[in-house]
Order: structure tokens, then C-alpha cells, then sequence
């Protein structure tokens, strides 16, 4: 495997590929490796950006191999790894040849591991796949997920993007489409009222909704697993990858909406999440990148009074969950553990500091 990092085995398009992979992402892949590299882009992609989850992901590519091959059209996979060190790489050499796989030389976040491969298929028509799957490695697709979702955007030629019913292992039911964030939800992310949880004012549909079996319209779905339409990215581009970790999907479906497009929620299509997998080992560094990526969406897409208020209900929101959970360390309710990454991570985000 050649380490050019602007080399693409099987053609002669690794200027372009690391003209792009820079613009979209700011760094190049390490190297890009697989079988059979299509001059033009299939009519499905497939993109699992990894971290740190090769068990899980040995069984997503197994999910999608299984899924791409019942639908019975030209696809291609590819595994763009964020850096791991758990040995992911060998595994998808190893167990998945017919996968491509682009080894980054350090971790781009979420988003920007996407749009190493979506950067290139947002410029023209022709160079972007009729779909294009973004999945995260700790997903699994049930039989029959993947052509329920490709349905769905046969048949709403408005949504840009479809999401599946996403459940825990256990085959429990798990919130996979939501409203964008508004004031109430920041205030109920910040302190939690069980009660409202299931609500609309937490931003979450209702379960009728995902019983009825009918795909319908939503704000966005949850990132682990969304069937893109090719055209819709040409539209709107790629994710913004200043977001490292959390909201670029409900940023790219904000821009999708404000292009005229739709987004769905498909209840039929089954999809395993084991929620969380790459970031359980970093809580706390998680945690402040969630309230940064908030920001900045706030930041991006309010008008300015209501980002300066939504800004300063997270300030002042952290600062009293600070005191809150001291509180409730020195009383036994909060484990000392707990406390201090909450601590660490609100305290990142006040001071404003740089991930």
C-alpha cells in the first residue's frame, strides 16, 4: 500500500482526491486502499467514519455487505478511520478487502472524516452517487433496512435525506428523529425534567408516529445512520466540518430544509445502534464538544437576538449545573467521578476553550 497521501490506488485521480480531501476537511488521508476503483462513483456509496471500534465495526461492514448485495445494484464502501490504534485497520484489510479504506493520519471529528469522501461528490452532478449512505461504525443494519430507506426517497422526490428506526441491542425502542434545538430543549438538556423527556418540547416525535409504520417528515434524523440523496448534496454541499463531534447532522439538515428539502423518518427500516461506542472513553472531552457544536450551530443559523439569548441560557445554564452537581456530589447523589468530568467539560466550554 503506497503512503503518497495524495494517491488513490486503481486510477490516476490522487491530485484531485487530495485537492478536495484538503479543501473539505483541511488534511489529507494518510493513504486510501480497496478493490475495484470506480472511475465514476456507483449509484450507492456507503461512508463508516471509525474511531476506536473495530469489534463493532467488523460487524457493521459485515451489516452492510449483507444489505448492499440483497439490493442488488453497484456500490461501493468506504471506511475512513479517524486515527485508531485499536487495530481497526488490520481488521478491515483482513476481514473486509472489498471495502476502500482511507487511513487519516490523525482524528478530523465526525464530519470531517465524512467529507473526505463527501467533499468529492459534492461538485457536480455527475461525480456524486445517486445515494449515499453515512453510517457510523457502531450501527447494524437489519435485512431489508437499506432497501426500505432507498424506498423512501424513490417516493418523496422533496426529502433530501431518509433515517431509519434506530434501536438499542437489546431491540429496544430509541428516539432516532428529533426538532431542531430551541430554547426549551437547551434549558431541558441542561436540567433534565423526566416527565418532559418523551415531549415535543424535548424536541422528540411522538412513538404513534414510529408504531404507524409510515415514513414522516421530520427535522432531522440521528446521525448514526442517514440514506443522503446524491442530488441534495450537489445542492447544499457537504457537512460543515468545523463541527469535530455532534450537530453537523442537524446542520446539514438545516440547510437541506432551507434549500426546499425534507427530511424523513422511515419507522420499517431497522437499524442497530449501540449508542456512543467511540466516545464512552472520553466523557468528559464528549461532553464539551456537544455544548461547543451547539454553539456553534446557534451561532450559525439564529437570528442574532435569539443566538444571544440561547448563548447566554448554556453560560449561565453550565454555571448553575456547576453548583447543582458540587451539590449533589457532597450529598452522595452524584459520584465524585461523575462530578468532576461534568466539571471539566462545562468548564472547558465557559473559559471558551479551544478543543
Amino acid at each position: 500500500m503506497s503512503t503518497d497521501p495524495n494517491r488513490e490506488s486503481g486510477g490516476d485521480r490522487g491530485d484531485e482526491l487530495g485537492d478536495r480531501a484538503s479543501a473539505g476537511t483541511g488534511a489529507l488521508p494518510l493513504s486510501e486502499s480497496g478493490t475495484g476503483m470506480e472511475s465514476d462513483p456507483p449509484p450507492l456509496a456507503v461512508v463508516i467514519v471509525n474511531f476506536n471500534t473495530r469489534d463493532l465495526l467488523d460487524r457493521c461492514l459485515r451489516s452492510v455487505r449483507r444489505e448492499t448485495l440483497a439490493l442488488g445494484q453497484d456500490s461501493a464502501t468506504w471506511v475512513v478511520d479517524n486515527a485508531s490504534s485499536d487495530g481497526s485497520v488490520e481488521m478491515v484489510r483482513l476481514q473486509h478487502p472489498w471495502a476502500h479504506l482511507v487511513e487519516l493520519d490523525h482524528n478530523l471529528g465526525y464530519a470531517g472524516g465524512c467529507n473526505v469522501k463527501l467533499d468529492e461528490w459534492s461538485h457536480a452532478d455527475e461525480q456524486s452517487p445517486a445515494l449515499v449512505l453515512v453510517l457510523n461504525p457502531d450501527t447494524e443494519l437489519e435485512p431489508g433496512s437499506l432497501a426500505l430507506l432507498a424506498e423512501a426517497l424513490s417516493q418523496h422526490t422533496d426529502a433530501a435525506v431518509a433515517g431509519p428506526q434506530l434501536v438499542y441491542p437489546d431491540g429496544s425502542f430509541q428516539h432516532s428523529a428529533f426538532r431542531f434545538p430551541g430554547f426549551v430543549q437547551t434549558l431541558l438538556d441542561i436540567f433534565p425534567v423526566s416527565r418532559l423527556a418523551e415531549s415535543a418540547l424535548n424536541g422528540r416525535y411522538s412513538r404513534d408516529l414510529y408504531a404507524s409504520g409510515r415514513p414522516f417528515t421530520v427535522d432531522f434524523p440521528l446521525g448514526a445512520c442517514m440514506l443522503v440523496r446524491g442530488s441534495a448534496l450537489v445542492t447544499v454541499g457537504p457537512m460543515d466540518s468545523s463541527y469535530f463531534m455532534y450537530c453537523e447532522e442537524i446542520d446539514w439538515c438545516r440547510r437541506f430544509k432551507d434549500a426546499g428539502l425534507s427530511s424523513l423518518c422511515v419507522p420499517r427500516a431497522l437499524v442497530v445502534h449501540h449508542a456512543g461506542a467511540s466516545t464512552s472513553a472520553v466523557r468528559s472531552d464528549m461532553l464539551a464538544q456537544l455544548w461547543r457544536s451547539r454553539l456553534r450551530y446557534f451561532a450559525k443559523h439564529e437570528r442574532p437576538w435569539r443566538q444571544a439569548l440561547l448563548s447566554g441560557t448554556i453560560h449561565l445554564g453550565l454555571k448553575l449545573r456547576l453548583l447543582i452537581d458540587r451539590a449533589l456530589a457532597a450529598t452522595g447523589r452524584m459520584s465524585a467521578e461523575e462530578q468532576s468530568e461534568r466539571a471539566t467539560a462545562f468548564e472547558a466550554v465557559l473559559q471558551g476553550a479551544n478543543k
